[in-house]
Parts: C-alpha cells; structure tokens; sequence
C-alpha cells in the first residue's frame, strides 16, 4: 500500500503492520530530519524502562517517562515539546510541535513542575536512515507516511497511537488498524 505522501521534516511514519522488526514493530515516528544526507527522527509510542530520574538524577520530577527514540545512539538524550514559551531555541518541525530547545530551561521547569507529560516527551536514543535509504523502504512498503494529525496525540495516549494515526489518515488506511500483530496467531 504505497504511500501517497512524501516524507518530510514533521510528518510521520507509520510502520506497516506487520513489521517483525522489534525496533520499528507498531511504531509511529516523527521526523526532525529529512534531506539528502538522510533522516532522523523519534519513535513516538514505545516507552522504554527508564524514567527521566533515572537518566537525569538532579531533576526532581523524576516521573516522566522517557521513551526508546529508536536504535542509534540510545546514550543520549532528545525532546520534542509544544510549549515555545516555556522553551527557548527550539527547531518547529510540525504546526505546534519543537524539537530541542535550552535543556538548562527544561531541567529546571521539570524540576519546577511547570512542564508536564501533556507537554514535552524524552527520547533514549533516535532512528537514523543513511542517504535513500528512508526512500527505500516508503517504496518497499515498510512504512505508511502521514501528514495530518493533532499534535495533542503525540503527546499523549502512546498505546493506541499507531491505531488513531493509522484510522485517522481515513478510509484507504483505516481497515489495517485492526490487522492481528501476529498473522498466524489469526
């Protein structure tokens, strides 16, 4: 089922539904990169084991998940928000939604309990694709690409994001929401 959007910096890539690859299976992934040096981005709805506590001890609200970003790099860390008044020096890559910004400001608003869940969301690591290779697998059928969603629900809800994303790109997707993650259990 081709894609009939193109990636870009802020769209998303949905995984096809039966991917077997651990990494990607069930993933929604937005992009922060896209050019022809590569692309990057952020695996949106797998938590991993960590808290933010657990990554950063100085911070006191240590509650916040933090999320597998994907499989490059999982000792750093990342962030996409939705509050640029909090935050300064964020990249904007979709209507509403930054990626990065001053971590010194989201330490101590953290800290502070003035950004919440509903507000920001921290990647261990990112998912990298070398130059074409992105290309490559949206014309192997390895990913759906989506453009409209709400940038409310990349914040919240991640067990059933893949799901809303898949329905809500309409009619000709809406029927693989419901396909088994295990075909031969079926």
């Amino acid at each position: 089922m081709l894609s009939s959007i193109s990636a870009a910096v802020g769209h998303l890539l949905i995984s096809e539904p039966f991917m077997m690859d651990p990494n990607f299976k069930r993933s929604v992934i937005i992009l922060t990169e896209y050019s022809a040096d590569g692309a990057m981005g952020f695996i949106l709805n797998h938590p991993s084991e960590y808290m933010l506590g657990d990554v950063l001890p100085d911070v006191s609200y240590s509650e916040m998940p933090v999320y597998d970003g994907g499989p490059v790099a999982k000792n750093t860390l990342h962030f996409i928000h939705c509050c640029p008044e909090k935050i300064d020096g964020g990249i904007e890559i979709a209507n509403g939604v930054f990626w990065g910004g001053d971590f010194d400001q989201v330490k101590e608003l953290v800290s502070n309990y003035t950004l919440n869940e509903s507000e920001i969301k921290f990647f261990a690591g990112y998912s990298g694709w070398t130059p074409q290779q992105l290309d490559e697998e949206i014309m192997q059928d390895s990913w759906i690409v989506a453009d409209n969603f709400k940038s409310a629900n990349l914040f919240t809800n991640e067990q059933n994001l893949w799901k809303e994303v898949v329905i809500g790109m309409g009619q000709r997707y809406a029927h693989i929401a419901n396909f088994p993650e295990n075909p031969a259990l079926n």
